[in-house]
């Protein structure tokens, strides 16, 4: 009976890699169950073959805890079936040879083996870079492994424009350091103290730091990318679009809200998020109050044919901001003859790269790598 009970909770909680989190604390579970699906496998695995010692409801808990075991795995599967075409895909979206990085053409945008391999980490200097703004605003600055001078990525963290900092999820940065970039990943002020446009206007004062900075820095100021996650996706695509700094040749759009005035009217689900309410204290008010203002920080409201290559991340399960975001802006960048690619996960939620070689992890360093690449080339 025990044996049933545990492999009926596993089962449970394997849904997670099929369906979309139902509440905040499961959609957290659901991103341990897709980017970490060998470590739920070999627990469910642990408990099948433990069957041998129970003989009461043998068939019953082996069956459920085989589905368990499948559902677990199946992000990897699935890994492999988009990694299939993936290749293919982006060349026809950025060219001939966008697949190519340090002449190797060779790597696959997924391995089950790589799963295994160490995360990668650089030493960063913390620099302020504006006392301006009522708050010191800093940036952590990973160094490449690459002398002379390099292209600079500017990252910038979510927290639904309220909450996280500079230090979250640091491996993407130290492993473009050791490709060769130079990365910045920075703070901004937060809400609701400081409300739409101050992050876009800390973004355009840390382009001015590291353009000042260059040549101690190793930057060529030439070549600057913006990558955003969640909420800092959206300050990213809205500088790109708004703000298009001298030298900048890309931004990466993670998960990120592209269309604010369409999100509003769409409400998260508020088991997981009030979302309203977290537009409401970024933007300065509901949108029948302040529709101007919902407009005015929505990227994908001043995409045009000027506008930069842009790469799109998102998961089918994500349950904080909607997929039809991408979908929207996808639409818009065709339109206007801009080159972009959208990576689809069909697996994924909120949060898919938080493993850098889990499924969704690999595969999106594989696209961000090849993009950055191939726009500072």
């Amino acid at each position: 009976m025990i044996r049933l009970v545990i492999l009926l909770i596993l089962f449970l909680v394997s849904l997670l890699s099929v369906f979309k989190a139902p509440a905040y604390y499961l959609w957290m579970l659901a991103i341990g169950v897709s980017e970490f699906p060998l470590l739920f496998a070999g627990i469910t695995s642990v408990v099948l073959a433990s069957g041998i010692w129970f003989q009461k409801y043998q068939a019953a808990s082996t069956l459920i805890g085989v589905v368990a075991l499948l559902l677990f795995l199946s992000p990897i599967v699935r890994s492999y079936m988009v990694a299939s075409s993936l290749k293919k895909e982006f060349v026809e979206a950025f060219g001939p040879g966008s697949a190519i990085v340090n002449g190797d053409s060779t790597q696959a945008p997924f391995s089950f083996f790589r799963m295994f391999e160490t995360k990668p980490k650089v030493a960063f200097k913390t620099f302020v870079y504006n006392n301006d703004r009522g708050v010191p605003l800093s940036l952590n600055f990973y160094p490449s492994a690459f002398d002379g001078k390099r292209p600079c990525v500017i990252s910038v963290h979510g927290g639904s424009w309220a909450g996280g900092d500079n230090s979250e999820l640091p491996e993407l940065n130290s492993y473009l350091a050791k490709q060769g970039y130079q990365v910045a990943a920075i703070n901004y002020r937060l809400a609701p103290q400081y409300q739409t446009p101050a992050p876009v206007e800390d973004v355009a004062e840390a382009f001015a730091y590291l353009k000042a900075h260059a040549d101690e820095l190793n930057i060529d100021t030439n070549k600057f990318v913006l990558l955003g996650r969640s909420a800092g996706a959206q300050i990213a695509l809205l500088s790109a679009y708004t703000h298009p700094e001298p030298g900048l040749r890309g931004v990466v759009d993670f998960y990120g809200p592209a269309d604010m005035v369409w999100g509003y009217s769409i409400p998260s689900n508020p088991l997981i998020m009030d979302s309203r309410k977290v537009m409401e204290n970024y933007i300065g008010g509901s949108y029948p109050a302040v529709p101007q203002k919902y407009a005015a920080c929505s990227p994908l409201e001043f995409v045009n044919k000027q506008s930069v290559p842009t790469l799109m991340l998102h998961g089918d399960n994500d349950v904080l901001v909607s997929p039809q975001h991408s979908r929207r802006l996808n639409k818009k960048l065709a339109d206007n003859g801009i080159k972009h690619y959208w990576l689809k996960l069909p697996w994924a939620t909120h949060g898919f790269d938080y493993n850098l070689y889990g499924p969704g992890g690999q595969l999106s360093t594989y696209v961000v790598e090849r993009f950055i690449n191939t726009v500072t080339k």
